[in-house]
């Protein structure tokens, strides 16, 4: 028999991916999975859906993962996102592959959009110590007193990831997150959800500490509702909801005094060059007063 009629009758592994939380990779506590399939309806893989009490855990993760990663040096975040940006080059023909595949591009064009990703991750590992001098102030007060305005990291934030671009909306949305010292939980992409699986499995290769950012596959319109309404998520990106979802997104979100970003209704393009404005909504302006030695 010839290798190709091998081939021809080989049944292929259908894979079943599972969650990313804590820096483990569990199932889905409800237990559910769904196809994922390519634009023209070709079955890719199959995903975990999770639940309310998968939100609950991931952010119990993020919550714990906080104290560790914001107080760690500027510096040394910036080393630690610039190795998973080095695993993202590595990784680079798979990211080509699954976004081609999930988004059906030609191979040329998910190469340019897994390139303009794995850049977009750079710039900003780059701004981690670079932040405070551009954001923060030294202020001129009438009185024997130092003033100084420093940006904090804002906690824990849910960002419900962009629909359409499965990889450089992803990175877009949660590398400035991670660069200014929070940490996050991610509803994926329903339909193209891959790219995210893939990312998370860089992720917990990484020096990225365990929590830090975990990855949820499923629909925003399940999930978003309980991040933005749980007491311990700190702010919400809703660029992966519907303009009538936010709606709803920020009444729950009123009830814990939540900070939830504005976004444009229809999703921008990611493959313009970024600005601070992403890194500047998740900090928190401290000042201090210091009275002057004598």
């Amino acid at each position: 028999m010839s290798d190709s009629t091998q081939s021809d009758r080989r049944i292929s592994v259908a894979k079943t991916y599972k969650l990313y939380i804590g820096g483990a990779f569990p199932r889905s506590e409800s237990g559910r999975v769904y196809p994922v399939t390519d634009p023209q309806g070709k079955f890719l893989a199959n995903a975990a859906h999770a639940s309310r009490k998968d939100v609950r855990d991931a952010v119990v993760a993020a919550r714990k993962a906080f104290p560790g990663w914001s107080g760690a040096t500027a510096y040394n975040r910036g080393q630690v996102l610039y190795r998973v940006a080095e695993m993202l080059e590595g990784r680079r023909e798979q990211f080509v592959s699954e976004v081609a595949a999930s988004e059906g591009l030609a191979p040329s064009q998910a190469e340019s959009l897994v390139d303009a990703a794995i850049d977009r991750w750079v710039w900003y590992a780059g701004w981690t110590d670079k932040i405070a001098s551009v954001l923060g102030a030294a202020n001129p007060v009438a009185g024997p007193y130092f003033s100084f305005t420093v940006p904090e990291p804002t906690g824990v934030v849910g960002v419900l990831a962009p629909q359409e671009s499965s990889l450089l909306g992803l990175v877009s949305v949660l590398a400035p997150v991670l660069a200014g010292g929070s940490t996050a939980v991610v509803v994926s992409s329903a339909e193209r959800p891959l790219p995210a699986i893939t990312l998370s499995e860089v992720l917990a290769t990484s020096d990225l500490p365990g929590g830090v950012a975990n990855v949820l596959t499923g629909r925003a319109a399940e999930l978003g509702p309980w991040l933005a309404s749980h007491g311990d998520v700190n702010a919400l990106d809703p660029t992966g909801a519907t303009p009538e979802d936010r709606i709803t997104l920020a009444r729950e979100a009123a009830g814990t005094v939540k900070r939830v970003l504005t976004v444009p209704d229809a999703e921008p393009d990611w493959t313009l060059t970024p600005d601070l404005s992403r890194l500047r909504r998740y900090l928190e302006a401290k000042t201090v007063w210091h009275p002057l030695g004598v």
